[in-house]
């Protein structure tokens, strides 16, 4: 099979386009036929390299996998070759307190397709656990599907899970124009939230609006912590969606009114922050930490994409040959919603 491969870590031009062996399924394992596979920023993370995240060499990235299942593994029911299938991000042993209670991405040993030691989907064929393969109705395409599973799965545990946003709510969205952000202004919206999207350019806000946003902040131009106070009479906003980290993390807490909470799950602009944690207590601020999200979740978010409530959010479609320039689009911010590749 062919697939985009990486033997050591660097930029997007470590990226090979070569064969490489067949996937064979194990017990309880199924073999994709990948269809479209979402890029994430996680992969380039990946490719990148660091030492508290090590790979096997060489590796096949992505973890935003649809297509058809082209084998069964040994001891493998409920599905048959050639379904139309997504693949779950999240691997998980499925045996833990955290999996048999439903919270599987809370299992010690949880881990990402396409991550350390689980080849993605950045070829031909993929080979998953069964547990991770999800029916994919009809009248959503491939492409779509890769547009959705890690981007609306993180979004949605966010908002839904571990904030609880309510009707009527204010909440600033960063980075909107990202993956997880444009996800997370249509998850907001279908709560009944006021959303303000803040992103980079006055393109990736125009499409912020189109997605049902109600004002939005271009933070090139503009302070986001300003605008977020005169947008709610100088009281604060009720919630922050954090994906950037060291860059925004001051601003953001004090966007929020007293008794405001905070979500975060990414660090992309840096991982640590000085803290005066007076702050925090003073102002009754609540502090979110969110990762992933569960099968069950993922299930919920596809239903609500076919029936039309929640829409994948695609910026461009390009060869599986061509995911190096995939990675370059991401790393320069260039794209609004999902860039997805196609084997």
């Amino acid at each position: 099979m062919k697939a985009a491969q990486f033997h050591k870590h660097g930029g997007p031009e470590v990226l090979v386009y070569e064969d490489v062996p067949d996937k064979v399924a194990g017990p309880g394992e199924v073999v994709v036929r990948v269809r479209a596979c979402g890029v994430n920023g996680r992969d380039l993370w990946t490719r990148q390299g660091s030492p508290n995240h090590v790979v096997q060499l060489p590796h096949i990235l992505g973890c935003e996998i649809a297509g058809e299942v082209a084998e069964l593994g040994p001891g493998v029911t409920g599905i048959k070759v050639k379904d139309r299938v997504a693949v779950h991000p999240g691997i998980s042993c499925g045996s833990c307190w955290a999996c048999t209670s439903g919270q599987d991405n809370l299992c010690p040993d949880y881990t990402i397709v396409g991550s350390s030691w689980a080849h993605g989907g950045y070829a031909e064929l993929a080979k998953v656990p069964a547990a991770n393969i999800i029916p994919l109705p009809e009248t959503l395409s491939f492409e779509q599907a890769a547009a959705v599973l890690l981007v609306f799965l993180t979004a949605w545990h966010m908002l839904i899970t571990r904030a609880q946003v309510r009707p009527g709510e204010k909440i600033v969205i960063l980075a909107a124009g990202s993956g997880v952000g444009a996800a997370a202004v249509q998850i907001a919206r279908l709560c009944g939230a006021y959303v303000i999207a803040a992103a980079g350019s006055e393109a990736k806000l125009h499409r912020a609006r189109e997605l049902g946003a109600d004002a939005c902040i271009n933070y090139r131009e503009q302070d986001f912590m300003e605008i977020a106070r005169e947008l709610t009479g100088g009281r604060g906003v009720d919630c922050v969606f954090e994906t950037v980290g060291a860059d925004t993390w001051q601003k953001s807490l004090k966007s929020l009114r007293r008794g405001g909470r905070i979500v975060t799950c990414g660090t992309t602009s840096g991982a640590f922050v000085e803290q005066d944690i007076r702050f925090l207590y003073r102002q009754h601020l609540t502090v979110i930490g969110s990762s992933m999200g569960t099968r069950r979740e993922l299930r919920a978010i596809i239903e609500l994409v076919t029936q039309g409530k929640l829409k994948p959010t695609l910026h461009r479609t390009l060869s599986l040959k061509d995911a190096s320039e995939a990675h370059r689009i991401l790393a320069g911010r260039e794209q609004f919603g999902k860039v997805v590749l196609t084997p």
